[in-house]
């Protein structure tokens, strides 16, 4: 499956490339930007809800639902960041929609750019948006050179990574990868996938078994398959600092009233 979403990225990458050359790339979005990395660090537990318009697995969800309605609630239900699906051709999503969320909420809230990145003009992109970090998988990348050349990239503007492994192997890349980086002060952000996306298996053991290799320093995200608060109350006991919930939550008629009952075992 990863292969398919690698393809998907061409035509996109094309024109980066064909703007880079022309010197049109579209400039950095100006002053600070919001950190995911500091609401992961506040406890108890940081919830990254997500604005997800289609899946390969589940189809089109909740399409009715515009991005603005979906930031006002869960800005409303108890989010602490909102993840927000740009890949067009298998989820329905765009761009645009960081600029949309970002404006509707007014509240502060931290944006992840979801993708399938695979070159660092991505990363340019991102950065011309209000996004506080994007997603870096570590699958996409053939090589560890490759890799992290991505979170440089990243780290050079400014934009968080959130590096995203299914195993064991994956994780030894990441940190490899997050060895290059100049800065110590940097995140180490790390996102632990219970759905493998070369297969599309959901396997929930996947956050637990990975919690145990999680070392000082590091922020750890638990993504995918979490639909009850006992899902949510489970990651806080495996010390995950955030969750990232999609879904489930866009499923629902209300997705900031779904968010809140989902909060309920982990917030006062």
């Amino acid at each position: 499956m990863l292969a398919r979403f690698r393809q998907a990225q061409e035509p996109g990458i094309a024109r980066l490339r064909t703007l880079a050359a022309a010197g049109a790339l579209p400039p950095a979005r100006p002053g600070p930007r919001l950190s995911l990395a500091a609401v992961l660090a506040a406890p108890p537990l940081a919830v990254i809800a997500e604005y997800k318009r289609a899946s390969p697995s589940k189809g089109p969800i909740n399409l009715a639902l515009s991005p603005e309605d979906v930031a006002e609630q869960y800005a409303r239900g108890g989010a602490s960041a909102i993840s927000v699906l740009t890949e067009e051709q298998h989820f329905q999503g765009s761009l645009q929609f960081l600029e949309r969320m970002a404006n509707a909420t007014g509240l502060g809230l931290p944006l992840l750019r979801k993708d399938f990145l695979l070159d660092p003009l991505q990363l340019v992109e991102t950065a011309a948006t209000p996004a506080a970090a994007a997603l870096v998988i570590v699958r996409m990348f053939e090589t560890d050179d490759a890799l992290a050349g991505m979170l440089r990239t990243a780290e050079s503007l400014g934009v968080e990574a959130v590096v995203e492994i299914f195993d064991e192997t994956d994780l030894r890349r990441a940190r490899t990868a997050m060895g290059t980086l100049e800065q110590a002060a940097t995140p180490r952000i790390i996102q632990v996938n219970n759905r493998d996306l070369d297969t599309l298996r959901m396997d929930m053991d996947t956050s637990a078994r990975l919690a145990a290799f999680r070392q000082p320093g590091e922020l750890w995200i638990s993504a995918s398959g979490m639909s009850r608060p006992g899902d949510l109350a489970q990651m806080r006991a495996l010390r995950y600092d955030g969750v990232l919930v999609g879904s489930s939550l866009m499923a629902a008629p209300d997705p900031g009233s779904a968010l809140h009952e989902l909060l309920s075992e982990v917030r006062p």
